[in-house]
């Protein structure tokens, strides 16, 4: 079994892991270095649950090789709060309209959610939901989620730092 070290900054902090080149960004943060709210769901890039953010762009942890992201800057849903103990405005959001149910789906649509406002703060309900069409729930109707991004634009206008969503 051949490895190779890969490294990149998760969430603001330095970190390496040593992989077989077939791993998936996914599996090395879930399993290597124990970035857990990145979830797996269909493996296939098509439901959105393993979405993390690289170098600002939304991205499929799934379809992503661990090795690609040597040298980038890695958000994961964890690394939305500011601190542990405080919600993002986003996730406040998403509490303040119980906008999710089981919580399956939910980490790759804050992540999808906040690369959009970080990169369109003023996002209208039709394109918020053009973005989100890549993020799968089979609990919530997608209402109470738009409900919460749309109030969340204005934390985000506040905010000069710019993301990139795949469109």
């Amino acid at each position: 079994m051949t490895t190779v070290t890969t490294s990149f900054t998760l969430n603001g902090k330095a970190v390496q892991a040593d992989v077989e080149p077939r791993t998936t960004l996914a599996d090395c943060l879930r399993h290597k270095l124990q970035a857990t709210g990145t979830h797996v769901g269909c493996e296939h890039g098509v439901c959105g649950a393993c979405t993390v953010i690289i170098d600002g762009a939304a991205v499929r942890s799934c379809l992503t090789l661990a090795v690609q992201a040597d040298g980038t800057q890695i958000t994961t849903v964890e690394g939305l709060a500011p601190n542990p103990t405080e919600l993002s405005p986003l996730q406040a959001s998403f509490r303040k309209h119980h906008a999710l149910q089981c919580g399956f789906c939910t980490p790759g649509i804050l992540t999808t959610a906040h690369a959009l406002l970080s990169e369109e703060p003023d996002a209208d309900e039709e394109r918020i939901r053009d973005v989100l069409s890549g993020n799968l729930c089979r609990c919530t109707g997608y209402v109470t989620i738009v409900e919460a991004v749309l109030d969340a634009r204005a934390a985000y206008a506040k905010n000069t730092k710019h993301a990139k969503v795949a469109r």
